[in-house]
């Protein structure tokens, strides 16, 4: 499975994703670009995703967090998870089931955690 990142820069994209996620998996990833730490998260995530026991379907959205720092904000007041970046959020059945910021970012263990 490649990473295909679907940008992430409307607001109104997170109702969609809401509706998706009742039918698979969605992945959220929130990145600083100009922080060294949320680079390297990042290239940790697109080097694991090739071997991630992930259902095929599962989607991955990328959300710049200097571009659209306000979608941040709604997505921490829709799936009531705390800001943090980078980080990423995995949503499933309208809710926000996993999350995890910095190093701790593991697809495996977003794997576990997918329903």
């Amino acid at each position: 499975m490649a990473t295909s990142w679907l940008p992430l820069t409307q607001p109104d994209q997170l109702a969609d994703i809401v509706r998706e996620s009742h039918e698979h998996p969605v992945l959220i990833f929130k990145h600083s670009t100009t922080c060294s730490i949320s680079a390297t998260a990042k290239a940790k995530l697109e080097r694991q995703w090739p071997d991630a026991a992930l259902p095929e379907s599962t989607t991955l959205y990328y959300l710049d967090l200097l571009r659209f720092r306000p979608i941040s904000t709604q997505i921490a007041q829709e799936f009531g998870v705390q800001h943090e970046s980078p980080q990423l959020l995995l949503i499933q059945d309208g809710k926000c089931t996993y999350d995890a910021s910095h190093m701790g970012i593991r697809l495996a263990d977003v794997a576990d955690a997918v329903s």
